[in-house]
């Protein structure tokens, strides 16, 4: 695998990014010298597990949900206004 300094990468990105999607080419990007980062080409089922973990990540844990409740029981039940959270937010809008 051939590798391109990130100098010549910025110079060349054209080129460099149309050989990788039309002849699958596949480089290690250097920095001084040092491999930093590899370029390849992404199939469809690379893609696919990227949008799913993506997906997944996105996702709020068990503990995050049960926190969120937790605080909203708690801003329940010390609410002391006769109006709701969404109407004193549209009411400071105006």
């Amino acid at each position: 695998m051939p590798s391109i300094g990130v100098k010549d990468l910025k110079n060349q990105a054209t080129e460099i990014v149309r050989a990788v999607r039309e002849e699958g080419a596949e480089y290690i990007v250097t920095y001084h010298g040092r491999p930093v980062a590899v370029l390849l080409p992404i199939d469809a089922a690379w893609e696919q597990g990227i949008r799913a973990r993506a997906a997944q990540a996105a996702q709020p844990s068990p503990e995050l949900l049960a926190e969120l409740e937790a605080l909203r029981r708690e801003i329940d039940e010390s609410w002391r206004s006769a109006k709701s959270g969404v109407e004193l937010i549209a009411e400071g809008r105006r």
